[in-house]
């Protein structure tokens, strides 16, 4: 709460960076003054995923690679699922929350978890008022490290995520799994404006980022992203 009072007035700071490997739930009452100040002045959240060796439950992996590819989406998995189901998204309507470096494979099946667990037992979510999944698509993806293996499976990953409007590029270089821009825009399911939007856009309006010159101008104003 320090930090947002110290830091959030002023000029050309969007928002927040926390990293997701931490001990209080994200729901814990200690922070809700925070999310509220954060909201309040128009800034957004953002929940940095990583790997945490000593975790109890990796532990048995006996690989890296093993802890790398579950410890990233692990995180994000278990926070937004708090998030959602602790009904942050209706305390918190105006909050713009971004899920960074977990990949997106993670999202279409916790979409489709929470939904079928709140259909089964709606009870224990007494403050949501529309489904799981549907408050995942107002929240903000960051791209990387971006499975892109089976072409299919991502084109329905973006669409069950709103990609076009709710995707962010990341790059992460130059960690040894970087992606670059190439990743998204020779995407052939794509339009341009989704890789316009994608590859920046979004992020121009999300962060209010005023354009660099008349061309990056011309752009913004053409998909609908000049917010500054």
């Amino acid at each position: 709460m320090r930090t947002v009072e110290t830091f959030g007035d002023r000029k050309h700071v969007t928002g927040f960076m926390i990293t997701s490997v931490r001990a209080l739930p994200v729901h814990h009452n200690v922070y809700m003054k925070t999310y509220r100040a954060i909201e309040e002045r128009g800034l957004a959240l953002s929940f940095h995923s990583a790997i945490n060796m000593g975790e109890p439950v990796f532990k048995s992996l006996n690989r890296f690679a093993s802890v790398h590819g579950l410890g990233f989406p692990f995180y994000n998995i278990l926070h937004a699922t708090n998030w959602v189901t602790n009904g942050l998204g209706e305390r918190f309507p105006k909050l713009p929350v971004i899920w960074i470096e977990g990949g997106l494979a993670w999202v279409p099946f916790l979409m489709q978890r929470l939904d079928h667990e709140f259909m089964l037992r709606s009870s224990e979510y007494p403050l949501l008022k529309k489904k799981p999944s549907d408050y995942m698509r107002d929240m903000y993806y960051a791209s990387q490290p971006m499975e892109a293996e089976h072409l299919r499976a991502l084109q329905c990953t973006f669409e069950m995520i709103n990609a076009e409007t709710q995707l962010l590029y990341a790059s992460d270089y130059p960690h040894w799994d970087f992606d670059l821009p190439c990743r998204i825009w020779d995407l052939p399911f794509l339009s341009e404006k989704a890789k316009h939007n994608i590859l920046g856009g979004t992020a121009a309006r999300l962060f209010k980022l005023p354009p660099r010159n008349a061309k990056q101008k011309e752009n913004l104003q053409r998909f609908g992203n000049l917010a500054a």
